[in-house]
């Protein structure tokens, strides 16, 4: 949108500078993408009078002027204009003047050997036209014209600024001057100076097919469509990026430019002899085009419409695209004397698809598709059959209306604790203090909106021209704020003020991700919502959109086991993956959730195959179990496992429960064989399940949490190796436990070394190896000082298990 400042002045008071103003627009949401100064056109160019002329001694088409500047003496220019001659009056560029619209800087110098000091200008010369045939003759201007040297820019109307304002889609209030003006004086506290409307002009019904808009049609006799407008509308109309036509189109586009509402004039005669028939305003109607109907445009180009395009017709004649462009046969030309004037509310979406279907955007075109107040519809009609009235002498016979017109308009609750909750308090100079209610009442009113007391703040009802935009609550508030100037709010911070940080358990969830990922593991996200099951209860959920989303889980392994299952069919060798996620359980009126840390490890590792020659290798029971205890390692966690048999998903004798601080924390297994065919999958399949509450619990316990300092080991170590012989349902972390139970406290650490089973060792017999390390605290350890504890060590294992010392 281009707004021309000397325009606006006209309807509200700028006390401001162009750039204050320009400040002030953008941060108010009215983004200023430039500012073009019209003065600099004719920065140095002058009035001046031609005294004499002469034919140039040595060229034919060329001229030597003496032109009074209003300088001590004439000064002498070379022209080659075929329009000059003595006694008029021109715009002079004096020596030293720059014309940014042709990039000349003029010097003085000699053209065919006569001496030149200046150039007498051209409206192309100084921007104002495109091509002109000779110089400007301010005479023709039919003004009084000022001194000699004054300079030409009043009076060429290049006294001006235009701000070039980008406009978003939510304020189509913002395309007219009126609407700029608004906003202003709402910004700044300027009085208004708006042209006079007549809100309530007097109409008559038409009944005609009218596809969802509101229409309106006048009647104007006694127009001259060969009058060119006045000066002053043909600048404002150029300031705002408009070609001037005629003096009857272009008060249409005035009023477009002024109040932001589209208008057409129809040729009425034209129309009589297009259609061969008479029209009245029961001729008109408004419908989707034909498929295959010819439009020829005002920009004389030829389209085919099809049904996406809504067109106005004349005795079912398209003569217009719907809120686009009218058509070339029915527009105003200079034989015009009477015309049919449309002012209209087309639906935005059906002027937005017209539009993109034909490939053509217009001035008209853009505001209809953002939407325009339909309240305005008939005062904008009246008020271009008014200014024409102000042209010729013509005479309106009657304007007719139908369709959807103005509803009554719905008040907006704006509550006091919303404003201060969302805006926060004001940076005052006594402190922060909350935005005061006559404050947020001038704000709004400012705005045009009308405004009623209420127990929680106001009933505020918006104005015609942005209820598009002010609908809600949230909006109002938003207004207060830009006009107030978001930078003056203060932010609502806590008190006091403390810095946010993960809590130990959240630490632990995502260090547990971590350390999963790192052993070669990659993490997954399964629905929550599954199908009902034959074989367990599910929660159903009371709104399901299909029937596989319709009852809530019971675990995480099913789903785990079919990526697996698409993974391998993907020609992918193997597939380890786990998830932390809920688990639901119990009956929908007490809904019981557990937090599951689960997951499978399938198939062969890809990136082991260097160790095996390229040959695939799947993870036998202890690798995939070891997987386990390299997390478990990290958090500083010990789970020892007991035999598991009863486990239907899993191998009966590979298969443990894993005991934490001694409480089940859990299982690990291979799949069981049947249910590994059945889903054909490889055997070497391993399930795991923890219950992820006791697990972080205990990851996150202070004595493990917390890192604490202990001395480095300053004197060697001591190792010895103990084999038993124990029943083969003995347990080796049972074993294990014993022992640093008896080797306290020289005892630094014991692992497992070797298991044998055989036949010279019994029935149900086997060995096991242990190898034991002690440590003294501060010096080293003597064998007299470690066999007593060695043997309180073996003496435990015999009491505990009947363990007997393997020779």
């Amino acid at each position: 949108m281009r707004v021309s400042i000397s325009w606006l002045k006209q309807l509200v008071q700028v006390n401001e500078s162009v750039d204050d103003l320009s400040e002030r627009l953008s941060m108010a949401g009215f983004e200023v993408d430039d500012v073009d100064d019209l003065s600099a056109r004719a920065q140095g160019v002058v009035v001046g009078h031609v005294l004499e002329r002469e034919k140039h001694p040595n060229a034919d088409k060329l001229s030597v002027c003496t032109v009074d500047v209003g300088a001590q003496d004439p000064i002498q220019i070379v022209c080659g204009a075929s329009n000059v001659c003595a006694g008029i009056h021109v715009p002079v560029a004096m020596v030293g003047a720059t014309l940014p619209a042709v990039g000349l800087t003029i010097k003085a110098g000699e053209l065919r050997g006569v001496a030149s000091n200046g150039m007498i200008c051209s409206l192309t010369e100084l921007g104002l036209t495109e091509q002109s045939d000779g110089i400007a003759i301010l005479d023709e201007l039919g003004e009084s014209l000022p001194a000699n040297g004054t300079p030409v820019a009043p009076l060429l109307g290049l006294d001006d600024t235009v701000l070039e304002l980008a406009i978003t889609a939510n304020r189509p209030d913002g395309l007219s001057m009126v609407g700029i003006a608004r906003e202003v004086a709402a910004l700044t506290g300027g009085s208004l100076s708006l042209p006079e409307l007549d809100l309530d002009p007097s109409t008559t019904p038409l009944n005609a097919e009218l596809d969802g808009c509101f229409y309106s049609i006048t009647r104007i006799e006694g127009v001259d469509g060969s009058k060119p407008s006045p000066t002053w509308l043909q600048q404002r109309l150029e300031r705002g990026g408009v070609n001037s036509v005629n003096a009857v189109v272009d008060v249409t586009n005035l009023v477009m430019l002024e109040q932001g509402q589209p208008l057409h004039a129809f040729d009425a005669d034209a129309l009589e002899r297009l259609t061969g028939q008479p029209v009245d305003a029961k001729s008109f109607a408004v419908r989707s085009a034909r498929d295959g109907e010819i439009f020829v445009g005002l920009d004389d180009q030829k389209r085919t419409l099809d049904s996406r395009v809504q067109v106005v017709t004349c005795h079912d004649r398209p003569v217009a695209v719907a809120g686009v462009m009218g058509s070339l046969e029915s527009g105003v030309t200079a034989g015009t004397r009477n015309i049919w004037l449309e002012s209209a509310l087309f639906a935005p979406p059906r002027v937005r698809q017209s539009a993109r279907a034909l490939g053509l955007r217009t001035d008209a075109s853009s505001r209809f598709e953002k939407g325009l107040p339909v309240e305005m519809t008939l005062p904008c009609s009246a008020r271009a059959s008014a200014l024409l009235s102000q042209e010729f002498s013509c005479s309106e016979s009657g304007r007719w209306v139908g369709g959807n017109g103005p509803a009554e308009a719905e008040p907006v609750l704006l509550r006091r604790s919303a404003l201060h909750q969302l805006l926060g308090p004001l940076d005052a100079a006594d402190g922060p203090e909350d935005l005061d209610d006559t404050s947020i009442e001038n704000c709004l009113t400012a705005l045009g909106c009308q405004l009623s007391a209420h127990e929680q703040g106001w009933q505020v009802i918006a104005p015609p021209s942005r209820r598009q935009d002010l609908q809600r609550e949230v909006d109002l508030i938003e207004e207060v704020a830009r006009l107030v100037g978001f930078d003056r709010f203060e932010a609502h911070l806590p008190d006091p003020l403390e810095p946010g940080a993960l809590t130990p358990r959240q630490q632990a969830e995502r260090r547990l991700r971590q350390l999963f990922c790192s052993t070669g593991l990659q993490e997954v996200t399964t629905l929550s919502l599954v199908p009902a099951s034959e074989q367990e209860q599910r929660i159903a959920i009371s709104n399901p959109l299909l029937a596989d989303t319709s009852h809530l889980r019971t675990n995480l392994w099913e789903e785990h086991l079919q990526i697996c299952v698409r993974n391998l069919k993907a020609s992918q060798r193997g597939c380890s993956v786990f998830e932390i996620g809920n688990t639901y359980s119990g009956s929908p009126e007490a809904v019981s959730q557990t937090a599951i840390l689960g997951g499978v490890i399938c198939g062969d590792r890809r990136l082991s195959t260097w160790a095996t020659s390229g040959k695939p290798q799947a993870p036998d029971y202890f690798q995939a179990r070891g997987v386990l205890t390299r997390v478990m390692e990290a958090l500083q966690l010990e789970l020892s496992d007991r035999r598991l048999t009863d486990d239907a998903r899993l191998h009966p004798g590979r298969a443990a429960t894993l005991v934490l601080e001694g409480r089940p924390l859990g299982c690990f297994g291979q799949l069981h064989p049947a249910m590994a065919e059945e889903l054909d999958l490889p055997e070497a399949t391993y399930l795991f399940e923890l219950d992820l509450t006791r697990l972080v619990d205990a990851a996150t316990r202070s004595n493990r949490w917390t890192p604490a300092f202990k001395p480095y080991p300053t004197v060697p170590f001591s190792e010895r190796d103990l084999a038993v012989i124990v029943d083969r349902s003995s347990a080796a972390a049972d074993l294990i436990q014993a022992i640093r139970k008896a080797g306290k406290p020289l005892l630094e650490q014991v692992e497992l070394v070797d298991r044998f089973e055989g036949e010279q060792l019994g029935d149900n017999k086997v060995s096991q190896a242990f190898r034991l390390r002690y440590r003294g605290k501060n010096e080293t350890l003597t064998d007299d000082k470690i066999q007593p504890v060695h043997d309180k060590v073996r003496a435990a294992l015999s009491k505990q298990f009947q363990a007997e010392l393997r020779s």
